[in-house]
């Protein structure tokens, strides 16, 4: 599991997380909703240690992610990540693109690598792109051979951060019907999300974020059908 124990995090005077306190079992979804400047994103970065927190505790199955001995390398191995910006390479095949981090980082064979990736990218239905470079995709796919690229690492969490907020309308459904189908797997996913629908949908939490703070917590029937906090309340009519 993942635990967050009263966790701060300030950039120089500016304090986004202010005391967060959640735990996330295995095989659950839990997304995170909230307006911009809330944590949401912070949050995440965190819990990968790719921000350092200013107090509290963060661990991944038992691992201090923040303490001095912790092998970050080997515990990314375990949480995978994918942001608004896919960040490919952009002189590498789509195939190439999903192979490196296996071969790089884990130090398996090209036709090991090879297999590997295929699988990913048959995964997210990307089977026919393997040859293609990602400059002649459309930003649904890159951002669906974003997700392939960190399922290659065989990874036992996922943490997703707007991943459909830099898309064209009309290519969000495929990203998020991705993200469906990894969490009706039973991936571990920890999803920043403005899609009020997804979150609904997919969710066994949902967790709004208010300046900083997580404001409320509760099934997706309770906090869209009964929200308790007059924040909750405020920002779920304003994106209705």
């Amino acid at each position: 599991m993942i635990e967050i124990k009263n966790v701060r995090k300030s950039f120089n005077a500016l304090e986004v997380l202010k005391g967060i306190n959640l735990t996330v079992n295995k095989g659950e979804v839990v997304t995170i909703i909230g307006g911009s400047g809330s944590g949401k994103s912070t949050l995440l970065t965190c819990i990968n240690g790719l921000e350092p927190i200013n107090s509290g505790q963060i661990t991944i199955d038992g691992t201090d992610v923040h303490a001095k001995g912790t092998d970050l390398n080997k515990l990314r191995r375990k949480v995978g990540i994918v942001f608004q910006q896919w960040n490919a390479f952009p002189h590498l095949t789509v195939l190439e693109n999903v192979m490196l981090a296996p071969r790089k980082v884990l130090g398996l064979a090209k036709e090991k690598a090879e297999e590997i990736a295929v699988k990913q990218l048959t995964h997210v239905g990307l089977r026919e792109k393997l040859s293609v470079y990602p400059n002649r995709m459309s930003g649904g796919q890159q951002q669906r051979m974003a997700i392939a690229r960190a399922l290659a690492m065989s990874p036992e969490y996922m943490l997703f951060d707007e991943v459909t907020s830099a898309l064209d309308p009309m290519l969000v459904g495929e990203v998020l019907d991705t993200l469906k189908m990894l969490a009706e797997e039973g991936m571990t996913m920890i999803c920043v999300t403005h899609e009020m629908a997804f979150a609904r949908d997919v969710s066994d939490r949902v967790a709004f974020f208010h300046h900083g703070v997580m404001a409320e917590i509760g099934t997706p029937d309770q906090l869209f059908g009964a929200p308790q906090h007059p924040d909750t309340q405020a920002f779920l009519a304003s994106v209705r």
